[in-house]
């Protein structure tokens, strides 16, 4: 049994802890990106449903094996599932995605949160006055770009980076109550009101901001493009997929994340409501606000034919500030700070969240102090980042309801069983197969005529084979650029050599801890 005794200190703290696990820059940056490229409205319908029958039911899993692992003193993904079947001894190995998994996206986290604390401190002190959208784009290339910089060296978002490794480190180290739960009481509700304020200004825009000439610069029609419900949009497979994709994202299922977080819950607490609770919240912070703010802003400067065509994940860093300058000296500069300290808030409680699993395990399994726990992972992040169906239905049914604070209705027990899988398995093989542009219909008609199936530079298998780095070495016929891409395929290639290490020395550990049980129950 494990001598890690922490819990959560109050109701509140844990559903915002897991709200602020779920709630990330996914929901201001990547959700109206998703919405805009399948439709606007012909996005929603198909988000709720997935949410419904796919989110919703991931969450009550994830919270029930969690709290069911934590009664054993198990605190992360490996052991975790290794308590639901411990004939089949192997399971232990495929939680070592719970621990890889958040190693890895916590490096890259980590990196986008250090853009927004710095972006943060370059708002308020006025860096973007006067700049035209031009120069704002360019300075967000300059900033994270080693080609031009004259060392070689972005020095500021290395700094950057360092300074919000170092405030991860030192959270986790004061551990669940003292750290985590308190980043979460804080983060939290400022992100929400920084939020509110910022979508009441975009909601509220209207054709104040339109340029002369522009005729469909309104902030309405970028709400409306979002809202109003497209039928057509049932029978478009594109649209589903991405839906199932985004919730899947989202909710930040299948990280181990809620696992462990999970685990620390006292035995008879709820999981049931605490879970509708967090999904709801990220839901509402997504949905509302997040298509609240960027789209009708950026719609009521530039025009929704704008957004529809040049909408991005960078738009963030490359446009939003320009807008703010609209606003006046004093107005942009306190919009800039809300703007990137929510994306901030929203950074850092995701990432909190991915240390946790990694703090568990070596506290669990080598009985590590959370401080040492805490300096290991921000030193394996730092190294990244510069260069479940096992549990049973009566089970986990009886894990769900136990200490429920409300009656789970008997028709999620067929869609546990039966639907939430099927759905997994099909975003599963399209993240897998996608196809050229996400054509379905184009792909495989293509197929059987004998054409092929032409993959998406998005897919996993043509990100493997570097298939958008392959294809823009050959469009192109100078010396640099080509020497450009080469580094930059050298670098990517890297990148994944040292993911895979991480991944064997995790499983080594595993192995390691293994032996460790072993060694000490035959004693």
């Amino acid at each position: 049994m494990s001598a890690n005794k922490e819990s959560w200190g109050s109701r509140v703290g844990l559903i915002l802890a897991m709200a602020g696990n779920a709630v990330g820059l996914g929901n201001f940056l990547r959700f109206p990106m998703q919405a805009i490229q399948n439709g606007g409205g012909a996005f929603i319908i198909p988000y709720l449903v997935c949410f419904l029958l796919m989110g919703i039911p991931l969450l009550w899993i994830e919270w029930a094996m969690g709290r069911f692992g934590g009664r054993f003193g198990h605190h992360s993904t490996p052991f975790i599932v290794q308590e639901m079947d411990k004939k089949r001894k192997y399971w232990k190995y495929i939680g070592t995605f719970g621990i890889f998994t958040n190693i890895a996206v916590a490096a890259y986290y980590c990196y986008i949160e250090s853009w927004t604390l710095s972006y943060v401190f370059h708002s308020l002190f006025g860096t973007f006055d006067g700049k035209s959208q031009s120069q704002v784009a360019q300075f967000f290339t300059d900033y994270t770009d080693i080609y031009t910089s004259t060392t070689g060296i972005p020095y500021e978002a290395v700094v950057f980076y360092l300074i919000c490794v170092l405030l991860n480190t030192y959270i986790l180290s004061r551990g669940l109550q003292g750290g985590v739960e308190v980043a979460s009481k804080i983060g939290m509700p400022l992100l929400i009101v920084f939020g509110v304020i910022l979508a009441i200004r975009g909601v509220t825009l209207g054709t104040s901001g339109a340029p002369e000439g522009c005729t469909d610069c309104d902030s309405f029609l970028g709400m409306n493009y979002l809202w109003e419900p497209q039928f057509d949009s049932l029978t478009n497979p594109k649209v589903w997929l991405a839906a199932a994709g985004q919730i899947f994202f989202t909710l930040s299922v299948g990280m181990g994340t809620i696992h462990c977080y999970a685990s620390y819950v006292r035995s008879k607490d709820d999981v049931a409501l605490n879970a509708m609770s967090a999904g709801w919240m990220n839901g509402f912070v997504e949905i509302v606000l997040g298509a609240s703010i960027v789209i009708p802003i950026a719609a009521g400067y530039l025009g929704l034919g704008w957004v529809k065509e040049k909408a991005g994940f960078a738009m963030a860093f490359q446009t939003m500030p320009y807008l703010f300058e609209q606003w006046g000296t004093f107005f942009s500069a306190i919009a800039g700070m809300m703007w990137f300290g929510l994306l901030f808030f929203a950074g850092i409680t995701s990432s909190l969240a991915m240390g946790t699993p990694w703090m568990g395990f070596m506290q669990d399994e080598f009985g590590w102090k959370r401080e040492k726990a805490a300096w290991s992972f921000g030193l394996f992040t730092t190294v990244l980042g510069l260069p479940s169906w096992i549990f049973g239905l009566d089970k986990g049914w009886h894990e769900i309801n136990m200490g429920a604070d409300i009656k789970v209705p008997e028709f999620y027990r067929f869609v546990i069983k039966y639907v939430t899988p099927l759905l997994l398995l099909v975003v599963f093989i399209a993240t897998i197969f996608n196809p050229q542009g996400g054509d379905w219909g184009a792909a495989i008609s293509g197929l059987f005529s004998g054409q092929g199936w032409s993959l998406d530079n998005g897919s996993i298998i043509a990100q493997i084979m570097n298939k958008g780095l392959v294809e823009q070495i050959a469009a192109t016929t100078d010396p640099a650029e080509i020497a450009k891409l080469e580094k930059n395929m050298f670098f990517v290639n890297l990148g994944r050599i040292l993911l895979l290490a991480a991944f064997i020395f995790i499983a080594v550990i595993i192995y390691t801890a293994k032996k460790r049980r072993e060694s000490t129950d035959n004693l």
